[in-house]
C-alpha cells in the first residue's frame, strides 16, 4: 500500500503530488521506483519505460546529466484515480548551462495506490544562473519556499 489511496479527494490529491516531488527530488531511483507499480508504463517526452528496473535506470540517468535539479509540482486536475500535475525544474547540464522544463503529466494509480501510468510532455527553457527561481539546498522543497503559481509560472 501506497498513501493516500483513490478515490482521491482534493487534499489527498495534494498530498499525493507533494509525496511525489519529494521522491523526485531525493534523486534516489531505487526509492522512486518503488511508488510505481512493477509493470508501470510511461511516456517521458518521446521515450516509453516500461516497470521498475527500466524507471531506475531512466532516472539513474536523468539525474546524472541534470545536475542540482530542483522540481516543484502542483496539482491541476484529480477524479477518481486519476490525478493531473504541472511541474517545473531546474538544472545545470554538465557545460554548467542552466535550464528550466516546463511540464505536465498525467497519472493513474491502482487501489494500492501506486502509480500505473504515466504520461509526461515537457518543454525545455535554457536560462542564465540569474534567471534561476529554485534555490534551495538539494532534496526538500522546504515548506515556505514559493510554489509554481506563487512563482509565476
Amino acid at each position: 500500500m501506497r498513501p493516500p489511496l483513490p478515490p482521491f479527494t482534493h487534499e489527498t490529491a495534494i498530498e499525493k503530488v507533494r509525496l511525489a516531488e519529494d521522491g523526485w527530488n531525493s534523486q534516489n531511483p531505487e526509492k522512486v521506483s518503488l511508488a510505481y507499480t512493477e509493470d508501470s508504463a510511461w511516456r517521458n517526452r518521446d521515450l516509453f519505460i516500461t516497470g521498475r528496473a527500466e524507471i531506475v535506470r531512466f532516472l539513474t540517468g536523468k539525474w546524472q546529466s541534470e545536475q542540482e535539479y530542483r522540481l516543484i509540482k502542483e496539482l491541476f486536475a484529480y477524479s477518481g484515480n486519476r490525478i493531473a500535475v504541472r511541474y517545473a525544474y531546474e538544472f545545470h547540464d554538465a557545460d554548467d548551462q542552466w535550464h528550466r522544463a516546463y511540464g505536465n503529466e498525467n497519472w493513474e494509480f491502482d487501489a494500492e495506490g501506486l502509480m500505473q501510468k504515466r504520461y509526461a510532455s515537457i518543454n525545455d527553457l535554457k536560462i542564465s544562473e540569474a534567471q534561476r527561481l529554485f534555490h534551495w539546498p538539494q532534496g526538500r522543497r522546504p515548506d515556505d519556499h514559493p510554489g509554481l503559481s506563487d512563482l509565476g509560472l
